[in-house]
């Protein structure tokens, strides 16, 4: 992993990127997302329900390293996990019977990240 340097003061930024820093030892998969959580500000990743319902199945499992936004439908159940949601994105994929885990639960239910896609 590159070395980075840290220019965030938020200390929620910074206990992810710690997180996924220790996952990222076991797998590059980890790896790739911690890198993803100190992209700046301007160059973030934002991905709309509309685009997730379009790559995904049912039952998959994914992860966004960005913020998703509420446009569009999604007609499927998947596991979701994501660095920020909207308050759309939250209702329409607990409306479509989807879960929303947190980084921290992802990590612990897919330790390899095996199985996980990234939608960016």
């Amino acid at each position: 992993m590159k070395k980075h340097k840290i220019r965030t003061k938020n200390p929620m930024k910074i206990r992810l990127y710690k997180i996924l820093k220790e996952a990222g030892k076991k797998s590059n998969f980890w790896k790739r997302i911690a890198e993803e959580a100190l992209r700046p500000r301007r160059r973030k990743r934002v991905v709309n329900i509309s685009k997730i319902n379009r790559l995904t199945k049912p039952k998959d499992k994914v992860i966004v390293p960005g913020k998703v936004l509420g446009d569009g439908e999604i007609n499927h159940s998947i596991t979701l996990s994501a660095f920020e949601f909207s308050r759309k994105a939250i209702e329409k994929i607990l409306s479509a019977n989807g879960k929303i885990l947190n980084i921290e639960e992802m990590i612990k239910k897919n330790p390899t990240g095996k199985g996980v896609k990234i939608i960016v």
